[in-house]
């Protein structure tokens, strides 16, 4: 059974695409798709109980998703094609069902073990990517090879260990890295009281009060973060930071962070 905080998060992606376009078709194939649904509980599992890491599975994979599509509206708000768009071989709705796909399934490999989860995730995405865009695009082969091509290029990318190329992918990196409210540390928390390797996550996650995705003042894309303590900057300087400085879409995001009732201090 899907959480309350599942269903809020589908209920907020369906408004916030167009459900006859095929980019709002593909979202509701991934959705409703029992295997996606097991295979994300399931990295879930192996991510918070077995390895103690923060929430890979249903909600950030969703949370992820709705922070791709803004990221992607407020792109083509401000005039910026996507990377389909320029090369001239895709339309904006291409680019928002590559990311869709990205978001929905990049963190599929901690089924298997955090090493390079990355390309465990293209791996076992794969085979869904293909068949849910033979329903979505079924006459159009020149499309399923592009999507998929980008949709896996998001997929392996969002680590920021290696070099991406497109927009489409550099939006997949930022979004992933904007995943950093305190609600996602909550479980992992309460699991353990034991010190280990990699607690500062967790606790810094904890300390992130709110995450916002909006127009810029200057730039397309502004995030602003706002935390409870001074160790909520892990978050943002160790792990956002340098996602968004390897994104191909960072000369488009101005990033802001305070403690709550301080002044934003402002990074890019």
């Amino acid at each position: 059974m899907k959480s309350p905080k599942e269903l809020s998060l589908e209920r907020k992606l369906y408004q916030a695409v167009d459900e006859n376009s095929k980019p709002g078709k593909l979202l509701r194939l991934l959705i409703e798709d029992e295997e996606v649904q097991q295979m994300q509980e399931y990295a879930n599992s192996v991510s918070i109980v077995r390895l103690g890491y923060n929430d890979h599975g249903p909600v950030h994979m969703r949370q992820v998703c709705l922070n791709a599509i803004k990221m992607i509206k407020l792109l083509k708000e401000g005039g910026i094609l996507g990377s389909l768009e320029q090369d001239h071989v895709g339309t904006s709705d291409d680019s928002l069902s590559s990311v869709i796909l990205a978001a929905f399934l990049h963190d599929l490999g901690m089924a298997v073990g955090r090493e390079d989860h990355e390309l465990l995730s293209a791996s076992l995405a794969l085979s869904i990517i293909t068949r849910l865009l033979d329903k979505v695009y079924p006459d159009d082969l020149q499309k399923r090879v592009i999507i998929r091509s980008i949709a896996l290029e998001g997929i392996v990318g969002h680590m920021a260990n290696r070099k991406i190329h497109s927009i489409e992918s550099g939006v997949i990196l930022i979004a992933d890295g904007c995943d950093m409210e305190k609600g996602r540390a909550r479980i992992p928390l309460s699991l353990s009281t034991d010190a280990k390797i990699g607690d500062i996550h967790k606790y810094s996650s904890h300390a992130i009060e709110k995450v916002s995705i909006e127009k810029g003042i200057i730039k397309p894309i502004s995030i602003k973060i706002s935390m409870t303590s001074e160790v909520g900057y892990f978050q943002v300087e160790e792990v956002l930071y340098p996602k968004i400085r390897m994104s191909p879409a960072k000369e488009y995001v101005e990033l802001y962070a305070m403690i709550t009732g301080a002044e934003y201090k402002q990074y890019m």
